[in-house]
């Protein structure tokens, strides 16, 4: 895992909320993706979408 910087920040942008949301993001989804919207080197949006299997 990524070392933590001084500041509570993490390489590309990942601070504590950021990485607390990610992650409640990613445990909540079976099959789908996630993509973050980086803009001046930080996440300023977490996008996710689900699918749903069927089979």
């Amino acid at each position: 895992m990524a070392e933590e910087k001084e500041t509570g920040e993490f390489p590309g942008g990942l601070d504590d909320k950021s990485l607390k949301e990610l992650n409640l993001v990613l445990s909540s989804l079976k099959h789908g993706s996630v993509t973050l919207i980086i803009q001046n080197g930080k996440v300023v949006q977490i996008e996710k979408n689900e699918k749903i299997r069927l089979v």
